[in-house]
């Protein structure tokens, strides 16, 4: 992977792909705008070095899923104007992603400006990959800088077709993503203590198969326990189960059984509620057998402080899913209390995105873990041991147009 230093920018447009998929809200007057800044903050450091190097940087991103049209909702805009807040600097947004127009702007440039592309994701060509659309977005630079690893695992157009036709090289954020999840798989201090949560063990089995190999200790909370318990033949009630996960599960639990396997951690107390309400009926049951009509929400305390025991202990964690529930408040104590653990544990701590990340923000703690990964897929397939495709192609450094 070619990193920035390496790249000649001094003067050069360079197209700097960016993961700016922030949620909007909308304000009481009426207009979109940024509810959360986190990957627009983490971006800063690139973008503020290429514009001290030189750089005439033209943005690109994507926001939500319009399918190849225009949806006036998904526009850039209100990221453009929190940009302009964040650096102090003009921020021009182009009407569009290409076009006649837009090479325009690029070439009006001037060195540290920016120019944020529309949203990509309006054009078809991008989730595809099209040929012609990759040589389109080419044609607006004369170098190539990939920040965006939340979208590294995705081959697309603006992650990893364009990085073969321009001389590229990965942003400091990327970098230090990559770095920092191979690090603590491949030479954690020891022991390496995984906290791994969420809904589906369908979309976590290939993270868990290669932490029960890589780990010392893994712990499963959420809702992705239920299958593991139905595997092991207590009853699950209404929680959420699938067939399809028990069978995962039962491979995750014959994997667990080996001797050079991590050692396999499952709740043995759950919170109940009879529905998924933030007024519903809560139990604690001392135990795992749930009955029928109730729905495990949470791990129970004894769970939750045997987890953080294990957390603390650690020279390393890696943590990824929340325990339960944790967006209703009467089931939130689990995934509080492992996130209070992983802020005060001494080890290495590093977060996954997504709901990992919202949980840390909700409790008031995601300055208190030494990384938060502002990946959710691009995270699980690296710790899973893939390929990311937008990452794959910085190893070159691009071919000429």
């Amino acid at each position: 992977m070619r990193e920035l230093d390496g790249l000649d920018v001094a003067g050069k447009r360079v197209l700097v792909r960016v993961d700016f998929n922030v949620p909007l809200s909308d304000s009481p007057d009426g207009r979109r705008v940024v509810a959360d800044d986190t990957r627009i903050v983490a971006a800063l450091p690139t973008i503020e070095e290429l514009r001290e190097r030189g750089a005439r940087l033209v943005l690109v991103s994507h926001l939500g899923r319009p399918g190849g049209h225009r949806d006036e909702r998904l526009s850039l805009a209100p990221v453009a104007a929190r940009l302009r807040e964040l650096t102090g600097a003009e921020v021009r947004l182009a009407p569009a992603v290409v076009g006649e127009r837009v090479k325009a702007m690029t070439e009006e440039l001037r060195e540290g400006e920016l120019l944020l592309l529309e949203n990509v994701r309006f054009e078809p060509g991008e989730t595809s990959n099209d040929p012609e659309f990759a040589r389109a977005l080419a044609e607006l630079a004369d170098a190539y800088v990939n920040d965006a690893f939340g979208a590294s695992h995705r081959a697309h157009a603006s992650t990893e077709g364009v990085a073969h036709l321009l001389p590229c090289a990965a942003g400091r954020l990327l970098e230090r993503e990559v770095a920092t999840l191979t690090r603590i798989l491949e030479h954690p201090a020891r022991p390496l203590v995984a906290v791994i949560g969420g809904a589906k063990v369908a979309d976590k089995i290939g993270v868990i198969d290669r932490l029960l190999t890589l780990a010392d200790v893994l712990c499963v909370g959420g809702a992705m326990c239920f299958p593991f318990l139905a595997a092991q033949g207590h009853a699950v009630g209404a929680s959420l189960c699938e067939q399809h996960d028990v069978e995962l599960a039962r491979r995750g639990l014959a994997h667990a059984a080996t001797p050079e396997s991590a050692r396999l951690e499952l709740p043995s107390d759950l919170v109940l509620g009879d529905r998924m309400a933030a007024d519903a009926e809560r139990r604690v049951l001392d135990g795992v057998d749930v009955p029928d009509g109730w729905i495990g929400l949470d791990i129970g305390p004894a769970s939750a402080a045997r987890y953080a025991a294990e957390v603390e202990r650690a020279g390393s964690v890696f943590w990824n899913g929340p325990m339960g529930a944790f967006e209703l408040e009467a089931f939130a104590q689990g995934t509080r209390t492992v996130a209070e653990a992983v802020a005060r544990a001494s080890g290495v701590t590093v977060v996954g995105g997504g709901d990992s990340g919202a949980a840390l923000a909700r409790f008031g703690l995601e300055h208190a873990v030494d990384h938060l990964s502002t990946g959710g897929g691009a995270t699980l397939e690296l710790v899973e041991g893939r390929a990311l495709p937008g990452v794959e192609a910085l190893d070159g450094a691009g071919v000429a147009r």
